[in-house]
């Protein structure tokens, strides 16, 4: 056979349902050896938004999201969404194309070294010399790409070595079930928390399992200790608990992070540094135990005096299951600290002035998404309002990235969501600045009938550093621009399009597209005015002095 029909074969054999991307002339083989299959193609309008659907697909699915180039340019555009899957671990697998490499077919034409060029970015980078290596190293690339901690992966098959004659030997996926903590390393954590005056719980993004969010409530309920969220942990339970202290949207000087400063030992679990910190530790300060799958990569703002390393839900269970309540526990002042941050988060949430602003933005979004919808931000401003006002009911209903925080990739992760979940709804919320950069995959969307909807955030400006730049005193300066009409925008591709000119014309047109099938993208002027609150240094200080 074939070694491209052997390759689109090694791929159905581990489950891949779709392939993302754009084939090149140097992919054909792998095409014609595609259309046969049971996988489907999604063809897009650019290769980085391919990888980003990719990567959203493996992060709700747990499985590899599969993305496809062809050699040079093509290769070159996936590298940003490599490094959004690499350090928000996310599994992907990307293939691309390349000359031939047993005899010059152009010269030098378009090719660059793509393995080299991928290896910082990835955990596997490879090229295909031989057809017959397809299938173990197929196999290798999607183990790793899902062990712990996940992430890309790539191949890379040249055009020649795609029409080699092969045997067919496929290896069949096995499931590894992960190593459990070490039991003297549990009782450690046990000892240390039943000593603490105020222990304080951490999700992060690696806890975002079914069985570990289990887990994880249960571990709450029995102890009765409160917890707090980074911004991909957001979801891991339900924030509507009542020990739910809020998520860290800023790394410091936040309002929970008074909480935080008279806490004595924080139980971090599932998180680590490559995700921005929700807090610095110091010398001295307070103690932290690191919970999770891998241990805990030193930093000066991140040193854990002990790892439990192995399976999240086996940890906490087992920390669950040795834990005594403590007499002397006291959370009195997060109590308190809860109270007080609540009040604030449901301030403005009435104030319907126009152009919109932020509690008022948010409060309306989570009125009309069901319990179950997803909502995907791209990075701005907005990012910190959702994190921070935004409650999430369920795990993966926020898909935000707090790890590259890259621009351009909250509509395709939209679009990806759909595909992974078609009868929930998607709402994406993007700023003007970051939903151009992939602006085009509107007409992938309305091509394969998606029902979601966008908002954009119109201010004409790149207004997060505006923001920044008006907070450091500097002159205003380079980041103000033009918008196209969005409106028409939308429409041009086959979308329905709206401008609201008030917050209730706001209120009703979401309401609307939610619930209407098709593609929907609405423009809503913002006023950012509102951002200074969000480092509001006064109601941090008021709040930590309760």
């Amino acid at each position: 056979m074939k070694a491209s029909d052997l390759f689109v074969k090694a791929l159905e054999n581990e489950g891949v349902e779709y392939v993302f991307g754009i084939p090149g002339e140097e992919n054909l083989d792998f095409l014609d050896s595609l259309k046969d299959s049971t996988i489907k193609l999604i063809l897009t309008r650019h290769e980085q938004a391919a990888g980003f659907m990719a990567a959203t697909y493996g992060r709700l699915t747990g499985k590899p999201g599969v993305c496809l180039s062809t050699l040079g340019p093509g290769a070159t555009n996936l590298v940003t969404a490599a490094a959004y899957a690499q350090l928000g671990a996310m599994p992907m697998v990307m293939l691309t194309g390349q000359k031939p490499i047993k005899k010059s077919k152009q010269g030098r034409f378009q090719i660059l070294d793509v393995v080299d060029m991928m290896r910082p970015i990835t955990k596997m980078t490879r090229q295909i010399v031989n057809g017959n290596n397809i299938p173990s190293l197929v196999r290798e690339a999607f183990r790793l790409a899902m062990e712990e901690r996940p992430g890309a992966v790539h191949l890379e098959l040249p055009e020649d070595v795609a029409t080699e004659d092969v045997v067919e030997v496929l290896f069949e996926p096995n499931q590894i079930r992960r190593p459990n903590s070490d039991e003297k390393a549990v009782m450690k954590a046990v000892a240390l928390i039943q000593s603490a005056k105020r222990p304080l719980l951490l999700i992060g993004a690696g806890a975002n399992r079914k069985r570990t969010s289990k887990a994880l409530l249960d571990f709450i309920e029995k102890t009765g200790i409160y917890f707090f969220n980074t911004q991909m942990g957001k979801g891991v339970i339900d924030e509507r608990h009542p020990l739910y202290l809020g998520t860290a949207a800023l790394s410091a000087h936040d309002y929970l992070h008074c909480a935080l400063e008279r806490a004595d030992l924080i139980v971090n679990v599932g998180h680590d540094v490559i995700e921005k910190p929700p807090f610095f530790m110091e010398s001295g300060g307070k103690k932290v135990i690191h919970v999770n799958f891998f241990t805990a990569q030193v930093d000066d703002v991140y040193f854990p005096q002990l790892n439990v390393v192995g399976d999240i839900a086996y940890s906490i269970k087992e920390l669950s299951r040795q834990l005594k309540i403590q007499k002397h526990w006291d959370f009195d002042y997060y109590a308190r600290i809860k109270k007080e941050v609540d009040l604030h988060i449901a301030g403005n949430a009435d104030n319907s002035k126009f152009p919109v602003i932020s509690q008022y933005f948010v409060s309306e979004v989570r009125k009309a998404v069901p319990e179950d919808g997803i909502v995907t931000l791209d990075n701005g401003v907005y990012k910190i309002w959702f994190a921070r006002n935004y409650p999430a009911y369920q795990p993966n209903t926020v898909l935000l990235d707090n790890a590259l925080a890259t621009m351009g990739a909250g509509f395709p992760s939209a679009m990806g969501a759909k595909i992974v979940y078609p009868k929930r709804k998607v709402v994406s919320i993007c700023g003007d600045g970051g939903f151009m950069m992939n602006s085009q995959e509107l007409e992938t969307a309305v091509r394969l009938g998606l029902d979601l909807v966008i908002v954009i955030l119109n201010d004409s400006a790149y207004g997060m550093i505006k923001w920044k730049q008006a907070a450091q005193n500097l002159e205003n300066f380079g980041l103000d621009y033009k918008n196209p009409d969005f409106v028409k925008y939308a429409e041009s591709y086959g979308a329905k399009g709206y401008r609201v000119d008030c917050s209730e014309n706001f209120v009703a047109v979401l309401q609307k597209c939610i619930h209407t099938k098709g593609v929907h993208l609405i423009d809503v002027p913002v006023d950012y005015s509102e951002n200074h609150k969000v480092l509001n240094e006064e109601l941090y200080a008021k709040t930590c002095i309760l």
